[in-house]
């Protein structure tokens, strides 16, 4: 069981190359962008990149793992013995997944770029119809290259995987400070210039949008060798079943985006002045400035889920698979338990990323790692009807999901605009995990370690408790603050965090054992 384990952790990080460094460079935007753009322009920013993370979802049909499921079809058993399953080609297989989402993803460029001055104005951003057809042009070709990238995953070409992700990233950092510091200066001396015609003269939210389509566009180019060597064939037959997969997959994968986006969208409704008196965009702005904290989080999730499908997949028909399974979601909580305590603990210094107008949402951060964590747990339990072909329960899921992030959001959000937000998210993750794992038990039984699981979570939040209360009693004792004004109050709030944080580790290896059986391998 430990072999595969550290094949796991391994492929974990190979992928998560590309993914850390995409997260990083958006972490060393963020002061940029806290500083340069205004609350209300960060919000806008935040609004638009919103409605691209659910299309980008939505435009690929769920044929990721759509294809990981009828490639891996026909393979046989540890034993050698035959599984059973008619043998589809894999090749067909991509070949059919890449022509439907091509197929789909022109003809919603060319209703972006038909529309986009109806749907700029409608937006309420009118004159930006250039920075509609950008967004369309992102969607179209991610949509695009998300198959080619999947067929990376299943030919197990990790670092070539790695490699295009990571000159994607590269590239969009290079765009972005070429536009916010490099483009402003010229077309100051060159009014008028050729510019203009792609971008404000002034600098703008819409400056990010531009850079992200280029970068687009560069990973596009990247993948034509690859594209030429495949033949594009379609499967009719083969297509409908594919379809019949993947489809409840693509509304499944929406409650993850949706809990991410939909309060995003709803700002625009529910959010008068806010908290900030400034207005929705203000407080979206502060809101997901503060999210992008919680950014190792997220990447860590991320990273386990790119090794984790296929390895899930290559293993299911394995003896002893499900104990497999079950050890690796309670190694995952471990991990994430210690993240939450590595970001919560040293907030004081991690918060001095944002500029100083966006500090006021900061409180949210705890709330939304554990946010995160939850829909990490939600995957790994998710994945009983991947395996089963029972992804018609995906739409059960979903919709408990999805009603308690709206009607949460509607009641709420008026009231308390970001915080309710991020307990709402917190609440449709909770729910939607609660229900995965009963159906699961019920019809792809696996033995998930519940009591072990929720002691891992248990013990983060009571150090974490702990470590507020016994800084709320420091100043109240001695009427001091611990901020970077009072430098011997924050020294010894560190101090007493990192001796917190040593428990919890010392916790965590008495209690897995991780540690010191990778280290045997």
């Amino acid at each position: 069981m430990a072999n595969p384990l550290k094949k796991l952790a391994g492929e974990t990080a190979i992928y998560g190359l590309s993914t850390i460094l995409a997260r990083i460079i958006n972490f060393f935007f963020v002061p940029i962008y806290t500083r340069i753009l205004t609350t209300e322009g960060y919000g806008s920013y935040a609004e638009i990149m919103s409605y691209i993370a659910v299309f980008q979802v939505v435009l690929v049909l769920g044929l990721e793992t759509g294809c990981f499921k009828f490639a891996s079809r026909g393979t046989t058993s540890e034993s050698g013995a035959d599984t059973g399953e008619k043998t589809d080609n894999p090749h067909t297989v991509f070949a059919t997944a890449l022509s439907t989402v091509t197929t789909l993803a022109i003809f919603f460029f060319a209703g972006c770029w038909l529309f986009s001055g109806n749907i700029s104005s409608a937006m309420g951003y009118p004159g930006y119809s250039t920075m509609i057809v950008y967004v369309g042009g992102i969607l179209a070709l991610d949509a695009i290259t998300a198959i080619l990238f999947a067929r990376l995953r299943y030919q197990q070409k990790a670092l070539k995987f790695a490699v295009f992700k990571s000159i994607k990233i590269v590239s969009e950092l290079g765009f972005n400070l070429l536009l916010f510091f490099v483009v402003p200066k010229y077309m100051a001396s060159h009014p008028g210039n050729f510019l203009t015609a792609f971008i404000p003269e002034q600098i703008h939210f819409s400056y990010i949008i531009f850079a992200v389509f280029l970068s687009c566009v560069l990973c596009f180019i990247l993948f034509i060798p690859d594209l030429l060597k495949i033949r594009f064939k379609f499967d009719k037959m083969l297509w409908k079943r594919m379809m019949i997969y993947s489809i409840p997959l693509m509304i499944a994968n929406l409650p993850g985006i949706i809990n991410e986006s939909a309060d995003r969208f709803l700002f625009r409704f529910l959010v008068d002045d806010g908290i900030t008196g400034e207005g929705w965009k203000a407080d979206l702005g502060v809101y997901q400035a503060a999210i992008k904290l919680a950014v190792i989080m997220n990447l860590f999730i991320q990273m386990f889920r790119y090794a984790a499908e296929p390895f899930f997949f290559s293993r299911y028909k394995e003896k002893g698979s499900n104990e497999l399974y079950a050890k690796v979601m309670e190694y995952f909580v471990a991990f994430c338990m210690l993240i939450f305590l590595g970001i919560v603990f040293y907030m004081d210094i991690i918060g001095l990323i944002l500029g100083k107008d966006f500090r006021s949402a900061l409180g949210t951060v705890p709330v939304m790692l554990i946010a995160y964590m939850i829909l990490g747990m939600l995957f790994n339990v998710s994945m009983w009807y991947k395996l089963s072909g029972q992804t018609k329960y995906a739409i059960i899921i979903t919709l408990l999901g999805l009603g308690v992030t709206i009607v949460g959001n509607l009641i709420f959000m008026p009231l308390f605009s970001y915080w309710a937000s991020v307990w709402v998210h917190l609440a449709s993750c909770l729910a939607m995990l609660l229900l995965s794992a009963y159906l699961g038990q019920k019809y792809y039984p696996i033995p998930y370690k519940w009591k072990s699981i929720l002691s891992y979570i248990a013990v983060g939040v009571a150090l974490y408790l702990i470590a507020v209360g016994l800084q709320f009693g420091l100043e109240k004792i001695t009427g001091r603050s611990a901020t970077l004004q009072d430098t011997p109050m924050l020294i010894a709030k560190l101090t007493v965090n990192t001796i917190l944080l040593g428990v919890f580790l010392v916790f965590l290896q008495k209690k897995t054992h991780i540690l010191t059986s990778l280290r045997k391998r």
